[in-house]
């Protein structure tokens, strides 16, 4: 694999990750310095996840926080694709979903996505 490509899948992770390479090629966005800002304003303080930089892509967040400036309600959906055991990595999302939950004060679903898994898969 030369020196600039990798691969990122949900199942693959191989190379040396370009992060700009990979917010175009999944068509998200930086998480900003002013958008960290305009979190802690609506929550009074920082995610320790955002603080380091665990996630640093989002799409249509800033959307979400101007609508939500304005009066406008959300939810938050997330989920699991049980196609193995559980483990702590899955933490990481929902951790930091639940942060999203308490400090918004918003409804979380949380969908087991087996069905998606099905249509996903190749074989």
């Amino acid at each position: 694999m030369p020196a600039d490509d990798f691969v990122v899948t949900p199942w693959n992770v191989e190379g040396d990750i370009d992060y700009d390479k990979l917010i175009k090629r999944f068509g998200t966005q930086k998480i900003t310095p002013e958008l960290l800002s305009k979190i802690e304003k609506f929550t009074n303080e920082s995610h320790f996840m955002l603080r380091r930089g665990i996630f640093f892509s989002h799409r249509d967040l800033n959307r979400l926080l101007d609508d939500y400036e304005k009066g406008k309600k959300f939810f938050l959906y997330t989920g699991r694709g049980p196609s193995g055991h559980t483990h702590i990595g899955h933490l990481v999302p929902w951790v930091f979903a639940k942060w999203l939950q308490d400090k918004f004060g918003v409804k979380m679903y949380f969908q087991l996505t087996d069905d998606e898994k099905f249509w996903a898969k190749k074989d």
